[in-house]
């Protein structure tokens, strides 16, 4: 008999590329994760991971028994839902990712009154891209994402993916005390053509946005620094060296030396819950994204919904 818990480890290392990644998803540490996969080895006689210069690949069985842990997780996640369905009571584990704003500004509270209200639900939190958030809950690695997309850049949801909206979250213009457009009471984008920019690296959410917005403002952005972290960004504002366009949601107070000033238009971000639509008869989803809609409107979000986005009820099956 193929241990279950051993073959959720190899699925989530197929998904995440690394030991260290799929570890991370699961709320393991690598080693723990390390050793699932070589007991899992000896179970079945077969190598499963190959040394690729500071990481592993998958061989091609273990390719295979990856797809095969897919179907039987999947399998199990329908017994599971049918069982708290009947219970009707929250239950079990119920793993959340969500991007990094969200996560500071919006999953602290949700996580506290989930963990209040409901003592028999596991919640566990990882921090994800928005850009994987979709895959990751297509493939049964989370069970619930929150995510964003903007004015200019749809979220794509595939079939077998529900959405309901949180909210929307405005984002403003930063720039240093002192700065020429410190004192404006709005700023078009057409203006910021001679700027220097600090932003997130290429590749992620908010770079790819903010360059699509310039280059559609009728220019090519000059980005100077690049940061993950909204608190790198406002130091590096602090210091007076560019501008930035950053969201209200889980940016804190400003520091001292920056300042904020209304875009017009202003940039909107949505923010969505996203779940497997076989899952949407869980008690769990339901509470939990009530709970991130509830928190959204105490954070600020608006509460339109986008248009063909599905509410919460529209997404069970």
């Amino acid at each position: 008999m193929l241990d279950l818990s051993r073959l959720r480890a190899l699925h989530a290392i197929s998904v995440h590329g690394s030991v260290a990644g799929a570890a991370a998803a699961l709320g393991y540490t690598p080693s723990a994760v390390s050793q699932q996969i070589t007991k899992l080895e000896r179970e079945t006689r077969t190598t499963l991971l190959e040394r690729r210069g500071r990481g592993v690949a998958l061989t091609e069985e273990a390719l295979h028994l990856a797809a095969t842990a897919q179907q039987l997780l999947a399998i199990v996640e329908r017994a599971e839902t049918t069982l708290e369905e009947h219970r009707g009571l929250p239950t079990g584990r119920l793993s959340i990712g969500a991007f990094a704003s969200a996560a500071r500004g919006l999953l602290p509270g949700v996580l506290a009154e989930l963990d209040r209200d409901h003592p028999a639900l596991d919640v566990r939190l990882t921090e994800v891209d928005p850009h994987l958030s979709v895959d990751l809950v297509a493939k049964g690695v989370i069970d619930l994402a929150v995510a964003h997309d903007w004015d200019i850049a749809p979220l794509p949801a595939p079939e077998g993916i529900a959405q309901a909206v949180i909210g929307d979250d405005r984002c403003d213009l930063l720039v240093p005390q002192g700065h020429r457009l410190a004192g404006r009471d709005s700023v078009r984008r057409e203006e910021l053509a001679k700027e220097r920019w600090i932003c997130q690296p290429p590749g992620t959410v908010c770079h790819d946005w903010l360059v699509r917005t310039l280059r559609a403002a009728g220019y090519e952005p000059d980005i100077r620094h690049q940061a993950e972290e909204n608190h790198t960004q406002l130091a590096l504002l602090a210091a007076g060296l560019g501008v930035a366009m950053i969201p209200r949601l889980g940016r804190g107070p400003l520091p001292a030396g920056v300042v904020a000033v209304p875009l017009d238009p202003v940039p909107v971000r949505r923010l969505y819950a996203l779940w497997r639509t076989e899952a949407a008869r869980r008690p769990a989803i339901t509470v939990a994204v009530e709970s991130l809609q509830a928190r959204g409107a105490v954070a600020g979000l608006g509460s339109r919904r986008a248009s063909g986005a599905p509410s919460l009820s529209q997404g069970r099956p």
